[in-house]
């Protein structure tokens, strides 16, 4: 997996949901990863950040592993 540093750009599919005081954003491709604010371009630049960073956990935690890159 490339991190934020490494100039590649990834897209990801978010979910938006109107609710009281705002919007509700996650991305149904990484579990937990979610955000929320109360305008839809505030939300979608704190989902940018909650992205980057649950990247960066799992680059963390992988440290150790092995790793390949699969296309699909």
């Amino acid at each position: 997996m490339k991190g934020d540093n490494d100039g590649i750009q990834s897209r990801y599919t978010v979910s938006l949901k109107k609710v009281d005081g705002g919007y509700s954003v996650w991305v149904p491709g990484l579990p937990g990863c979610a955000s929320q604010s109360a305008t839809e371009p505030q939300a979608l630049d704190n989902i940018r950040d909650a992205i980057r960073e649950y990247l960066s956990v799992v680059d963390q935690l992988a440290v150790d592993d092995e790793k390949r890159e699969v296309v699909v």
